[in-house]
């Protein structure tokens, strides 16, 4: 008797490990397939990048040149706009993201609720920053108060947005598959926002205003001027003033296409078997993420570098038609420099898996350095200007892409380190870009003060040699010191690809144990 009870205790022991190995195999291909993202689905999500990249774009390029030239602002009140504006943008990154990472599970997830839902208003702000009022007392308060509420709005959509990263699967290889195809969208949406913004704007370029050296030298060519004059088509500040609201117009609606394809084509994944941890108060946050190290490493390595990138953003319109004299032509240099970073973002993404993602950062930044050192040395010859400025795209590609790609290795580094501590992916994500905005606040803000300490004219046809040579620092020596230091921070940044492939292995096998738990909880609960 007890011999054939051991003997069916057993068989049904037996059966039970094979039923249980069975539902275990499918359970882990049912989860191996769920985590595979399609290529429509990473195209949906890299779409939702492109309004960011957009407008961050024609306000990066074309916001410091429209408050000088035409809203009329003067320096100091336009330096005060920029750099209280992009100060109040680095604030409100660690408040949504810590918002974020203490809001509850929907129907349709934890970060698309927030995207949906500040698009509307974020849409219409944007509108009105690049409206100029019919009123003077009013007008520095008026671009203020609109550029304040975009950005935080515009923070309410991306920083969600790139905490989604970590959501949309748990797969290593396919988040950077996907992220390389944010990348090349995003690109492709600052080539979007400089062909629409410059191409629009610059068809309805008003002329300058000669200055007094200016006039001497017309007056002696008077005969002429005056046949130019009357041959050429008048446009006046008032057909700039539409130019500039045509395209924003266009790009809020291509803001609000995108807002829909992203809601409706990417799926975000609730991580059902790690329990998130409890929530903790803002300082808590701040103090969690920067005590991780190898994150606050990269963070400062990026801050460096991405200032950097900023600073020839901020000012390269201005040095185009001021120093260089192309003032008709500085549209279609920026739009070459964005077509060649978005055909070099590939040879990147090849790059950093062949030889590493520490490797490509100094490879890439690097490629830059030529371009800076060239740009301020060659003589205003336009076609050497385009070549250079194609030459810049290559290292401008690798700016682009490499941050984003790094960060979730970040994450993944400190999942391991911390397996208890889950659901803070939204704050890593939110303070990077707070750091980078108030950097690059403070940047744009001292080099519109400094334009103005220089004897900036505005709508000039020339300017003083100070101008020239301040806006020289600003694209080449500036950006070339900051490249140096961040360069020297990354030699110590300690997650290397071995590194990282081995917390890979860790975090896959951490969701095999859940998956296995999960499917003895079930078995067992089925047998009971």
């Amino acid at each position: 008797m007890a011999k054939g009870e051991g003997g069916e205790q057993y068989s049904n022991a037996s059966l039970l490990n094979k039923s249980v190995s069975s539902d275990g195999i499918k359970l882990a291909r049912k989860h191996e397939h769920r985590n595979r993202l399609s290529i429509c689905n990473k195209i949906c999500y890299a779409i939702g990048g492109a309004p960011y990249q957009i407008t961050g774009c024609a306000l990066g390029f074309f916001l410091q040149i429209y408050l000088l030239d035409v809203a009329q602002l003067d320096p100091f009140y336009a330096s005060i706009i920029l750099f209280v504006g992009r100060a109040w943008d680095a604030v409100t990154d660690p408040t949504v993201g810590f918002l974020v990472s203490r809001s509850p599970w929907t129907r349709f997830g934890r970060m698309l609720p927030w995207i949906l839902l500040s698009t509307p208003l974020a849409v219409l702000s944007y509108f009105l920053i690049w409206y100029v009022p019919p009123f003077e007392d009013g007008k520095v308060i008026w671009y203020l108060f609109f550029y304040c509420i975009f950005q935080t709005l515009q923070t309410c959509f991306h920083v969600p947005y790139s905490a989604l990263t970590m959501f949309i699967s748990s797969e290593q290889k396919e988040r950077d598959s996907a992220t390389a195809y944010r990348m090349t969208v995003e690109v492709l949406g600052t080539v979007l926002g400089t062909a629409i913004q410059g191409q629009i704007v610059g068809m309805a370029n008003a002329p300058c205003l000669p200055g007094p050296g200016d006039i001497v030298e017309d007056l002696s060519n008077s005969s002429k001027s005056v046949g130019l004059n009357e041959s050429e088509p008048v446009i006046s500040l008032e057909h700039t003033k539409a130019a500039y609201m045509i395209a924003s117009g266009v790009i809020c609606l291509i803001y609000i296409l995108c807002a829909i394809v992203l809601f409706f084509g990417v799926r975000e994944q609730k991580e059902s078997c790690r329990p998130r941890s409890e929530p903790m108060s803002f300082f808590q946050g701040i103090k969690l993420v920067m005590g991780h190290g190898p994150y606050a490493k990269l963070v400062m390595v990026f801050l460096f570098t991405s200032l950097a990138f900023m600073l020839l953003e901020g000012n390269f319109a201005l040095f185009c038609s001021s120093t260089l004299g192309f003032r008709n032509d500085f549209q279609n240099i920026l739009l070459v420099i964005m077509l060649s970073a978005t055909l070099a973002i590939p040879f990147w993404q090849w790059f950093l898996t062949r030889f590493g993602k520490k490797t490509a950062v100094y490879v890439g930044t690097l490629s830059v350095v030529p371009f800076l050192i060239l740009v301020v040395c060659v003589k205003s010859n336009l076609i050497v200007t385009y070549i250079v400025s194609f030459a810049a795209g290559v290292g401008v590609a690798a700016a682009f892409l490499l941050p984003w790609s790094m960060l979730p290795d970040v994450v993944d580094d400190f999942q391991v380190q911390n397996p208890d501590s889950t659901g803070h992916e939204a704050l890593f994500y939110s303070f990077y870009v707070f750091f980078t905005k108030f950097a690059s606040g403070v940047s744009l803000g001292i080099s519109t003060l400094s334009l103005d300490f220089a004897g900036y004219i505005t709508r000039g046809c020339t300017q003083p040699k100070e101008v020239d040579l301040t806006l020289k620092l600003l694209v080449s020596a500036a950006p070339l010191a900051l490249i140096v230091i961040g360069l020297s921070i990354l030699y110590s940044y300690p997650i290397d690809e071995e590194r990282r492939q081995g917390n890979r292995k860790l975090l896959q096998e951490q969701r095999d144990n859940e998956a296995d738990s999960e499917t003895d909880s079930t078995e067992l609960a089925n047998i009971v």
